[in-house]
């Protein structure tokens, strides 16, 4: 999952990208509202945290804008006003959450789960296809009910594709939601992990059917 915070202060900035990257989530910092509203219209991303009060347009601003694009990423504001009517502003001006400073960062993590489940794909902590299972929590993988250690990245990997079950997923969507924007992909770099997930998920259960499948000259599906 791809996150993009939009916060003036470097400090509280680079605090939450450090814990997200620990949940295994890519981060984009942006610490201008007017860069955090370019890379939000240019970029793919599963939720955007975006503070209240920043410099060159403010995350009212923000909001109302992205919405009257049609962007319908996930918003949770991000503030220090706790007054009822700034909560309702926020929210009326297209947000979808609203978290108060200073907050705790499990918290912090709870709302993201909790909007990140939004979409009908998405309505469990727990995702399933055939005998895998992946627990977005705990980051546990099963297969058959034998754990499966993944990397950080292979459990992106396999989270992004679980959460689109039979469909057909282009490279660069992969890349978009899997990797930031500061991470230095080679073309080769989705097959390679592509790669480590079949060894690790498909290879070791040669009596079932595999479940990571190429499309050549499309993408990957994940499919029983």
């Amino acid at each position: 999952m791809r996150i993009l915070v939009v916060e003036d202060e470097h400090r509280i900035a680079n605090s939450i990208k450090k814990g997200l990257q620990l949940e295994k989530y890519a981060v984009d910092l942006a610490y201008t509202g007017t860069d955090g509203y370019d890379l939000a219209v240019t970029e793919e991303y599963d939720l955007i945290l975006l503070d209240l009060m920043l410099p060159g347009m403010d995350g009212i601003q923000i909001c109302m804008k992205l919405r009257q694009k049609q962007i319908h990423t996930p918003i949770l504001m991000l503030t220090a006003k706790s007054q009822t009517d700034d909560k309702i502003e926020g929210l009326d001006s297209g947000a979808d959450d609203y978290l108060t400073k200073p907050f705790s960062f499990e918290e912090l993590l709870a709302r993201i789960r909790a909007l990140i489940r939004r979409p009908p794909n998405s309505l469990s902590n727990i995702l399933t296809i055939g005998d895998i299972s992946l627990n977005t929590l705990n980051f546990e993988v099963k297969r058959q009910n034998k754990p499966i250690t993944l990397s950080g990245k292979e459990f992106s990997l396999l989270e992004y594709l679980m959460r689109h079950p039979g469909q057909i997923i282009k490279k660069d969507q992969i890349i978009n939601h899997v990797w930031d924007y500061e991470s230095n992909i080679l073309p080769n770099t989705v097959e390679v992990y592509i790669k480590k997930l079949r060894q690790k998920i498909d290879n070791p259960f040669p009596k079932q059917k595999p479940l990571i499948h190429t499309v050549r000259g499309f993408g990957y599906k994940i499919s029983n």
